[in-house]
């Protein structure tokens, strides 16, 4: 064997071990998104579930709002589905792009129905535990947030990403 086998030798060596680490990197960051989604998907049941009791209780209060209360009704329910349809590829970025439209569809269906001082109605306790799951919400996608946003920073880093194409990662969406 000559000096100029083993150099090809050593350097197909080197760019077979850069290779493998880049793909398991690339594997730990995707695993990071699928994790980090799991308390989001929490959050956002916990959410609905307080959700549909405001619902419920403020529907006999408040029956000339009773378009508004439906209007809530479904925004919930479509943000359960596309929360659903996340839960199966949490880094697909067509299923988060929808539960990201679905909870602003919902955040301004929220914002429309009055849920404070209604005679007759305390829902003080509700209130508090919404604001309270609201905000687990938003810390729950942040860290979310921040585990794709490390994953699509190495997706396009150049020397990854030529082995990106190669095993079919593709960039995630965000919350």
């Amino acid at each position: 064997m000559n000096s100029l086998q083993i150099i090809v030798g050593v350097i197909a060596a080197v760019l077979l071990f850069w290779i493998v680490g880049a793909y398991n990197r690339l594997v730990r960051l995707r695993g990071a998104i699928v994790r980090r989604f799991g308390p989001v998907d929490e959050q956002f049941r916990l959410r609905h579930a307080l959700l549909q009791q405001q619902i419920d209780a403020l529907a006999p209060a408040l029956p000339n709002a009773a378009a508004r209360i439906a209007t809530l009704r479904a925004a919930s329910h479509q943000v359960d589905a596309a929360c659903a349809h996340a839960r199966q590829r949490p880094g697909a970025t067509g299923a988060i792009t929808s539960l990201r439209l679905a909870e602003e569809i919902l955040a301004d269906a929220r914002a429309r129905l009055p849920v404070q001082g209604i005679a007759g109605l305390d829902l003080g306790d509700l209130n508090t535990q919404l604001a309270a799951s609201d905000a687990a919400l938003a810390f729950a996608r942040r860290q979310f947030n921040d585990a794709v946003t490390g994953y699509n920073a190495a997706v396009t880093q150049f020397p990854t990403l030529m082995i990106v194409g190669l095993f079919g990662f593709r960039s995630a969406g965000t919350l």
